[in-house]
Order: structure tokens, then C-alpha cells, then sequence
């Protein structure tokens, strides 16, 4: 999908709010941050984040439903890891926003603008 045309459906509308929702608490910058590296243990996010295991399941649910990071199981252990094609999703929805308004006519800060 054209970036032009990123937030046109409800859909995608969706999806963003859920991304920003997600990318709006410091322990889950602090996971992205992390798996920037490449894949951890979740035990590993525990003892850098110094989290108890229900907050940090709490904020990779969260990731996770937004799309931001996968995991997979091997015996015991999760591991995670970024997920960039829905980065470059978020990146582009804040490239829309920021260019979007160009070559409008924008409302006056000041006075009636439908006067």
C-alpha cells in the first residue's frame, strides 16, 4: 500500500493506534531496544530489565499483539525478536503524518478559519 494511502481504511487506522500504543511505555522501548541485537531470552529481558516475570509477560503481550516483536518456544525457554517489517509500518505511518500537510492550506492559528 502507497504511503499516501496508509491511514485511509479503518484498518490501518487500527493498526496504528495499536502500534503507538504500543510504542508509548519505556519498558517496552527499553525490549525493542534490546532485540535490536538480535533475539534474547525472555530470562535475559528479565535480569537487564530487572522486571517481575507478570510485568514483562504484560509488556511482551503487548508488543507482540502490535506486531513488534515474535517469539518462539524451544523447551522451557521464549525467546523474542523484532519483527522490522512492522517498524517500517510505524516509520511510515509518522513520514505520512509529518509530510501529509504539505502544499495545504493551514488553518489560521489565529481568528475564524471559516469565517
Amino acid at each position: 500500500m502507497a504511503t499516501a494511502a496508509l491511514l485511509a481504511t479503518d484498518r490501518r487506522l487500527h493498526q496504528a493506534a495499536g502500534l503507538f500504543h504500543a510504542l508509548s511505555d519505556e519498558t517496552r522501548l527499553a525490549v525493542l531496544e534490546m532485540l535490536r541485537g538480535g533475539e534474547r531470552c525472555v530470562c535475559e529481558l528479565q535480569d537487564e530489565l530487572d522486571a517481575a516475570q507478570s510485568r514483562l509477560s504484560f509488556h511482551l503481550k503487548v508488543l507482540k499483539e502490535a506486531g513488534l516483536v515474535r517469539d518462539r518456544k524451544e523447551g522451557r525457554w521464549s525467546y523474542y525478536s523484532l519483527v522490522p517489517e512492522t517498524l517500517a509500518v510505524a516509520h511510515d505511518v509518522v513520514r505520512q503524518l509529518a509530510t501529509e500537510g504539505r502544499g495545504r492550506r493551514h488553518l489560521k492559528v489565529l481568528g475564524a478559519c471559516c469565517a
